[in-house]
């Protein structure tokens, strides 16, 4: 049996009742964001090299698991969050297919390899704060939340020399950042092929971005239709049922 840390619990995975995840809310807990990227991207169904950049405790290569038997590959610079992520690979037994690997995410294209994979996933850090006064005062969080180890352009750069030509790179973000996204995707020969806004509510702003772009792919971008997170009953809309726990 797998060991807890410190204030570390033990939960289900969303609707993969055999699968449980160590987390723990002073270091790390998965949002919905990172749901909605694993259920965005594009991945091969029965063989491939998947990437996952700031992989934190490793939800997403747990939850891309359940849709792909491609090997997958997480990427975590911090040592409490590589060694949870560690520990949920060998919780649900699935060494021989997911590996994690420690380490700076700039570093990885001439560590893992260019060209390497089929898809590349990421949920980066979102804020740009610089000083610390402006961070979260834990360390972990403040890590997992704002660019200190490197900035969006870095995710990118990075992205588009691990995927393939031809593969996929899918992010998720806040859409104050779409016009930096694209820019970014382009000057890195990543096409945007996918985008689609997330709302909490019908009448508001979207507040998080999921996109998807083809390493030297032909311009051709798809918006998709819109998804809300609640409706007028501050309950979860049917379509983010279905996202989060399936036919249930």
């Amino acid at each position: 049996m797998v060991k807890l840390k410190d204030d570390e619990r033990l939960d289900y995975l969303l609707s993969e009742e055999d699968m449980r995840i160590i987390q723990s809310p002073t270091i790390f807990a998965f949002s919905l964001d990172a749901v909605l990227l694993s259920k965005f991207a594009y991945v091969p169904i029965k063989k491939g090299n998947i990437l996952d950049l700031c992989t934190g405790n490793g939800v997403i290569p747990l939850l891309l698991s359940r849709r792909s038997k491609a090997k997958i590959t997480g990427v975590e610079i911090q040592n409490r969050l590589h060694d949870m992520a560690l520990r949920n690979v060998e919780l649900n037994k699935l060494n021989e297919q997911i590996q994690m690997v420690k380490g700076d995410l700039r570093d990885m294209p001439e560590r893992l390899g260019h060209g390497t994979y089929d898809v590349v996933t990421c949920n980066p850090p979102y804020f740009q704060t610089q000083t610390k006064e402006g961070r979260n005062l834990n360390d972990y969080q403040a890590i997992a939340r704002h660019e200190i180890y490197g900035n969006l352009e870095d995710v990118v750069k990075s992205c588009s020399k691990l995927v393939r030509p031809g593969g996929k790179v899918a992010l998720v973000h806040r859409p104050g950042r779409l016009v930096d996204l694209i820019t970014y995707f382009r000057k890195y020969r990543l096409e945007p092929k996918r985008i689609q806004l997330v709302y909490p509510k019908f009448g508001r702003e979207a507040n998080t971005l999921l996109i998807e772009g083809t390493r030297d792919g032909k311009a051709d971008t798809r918006i998709l239709p819109p998804l809300y997170v609640y409706n007028e009953e501050d309950e979860y809309t049917e379509e983010l049922q279905e996202i989060l726990y399936g036919n249930r």
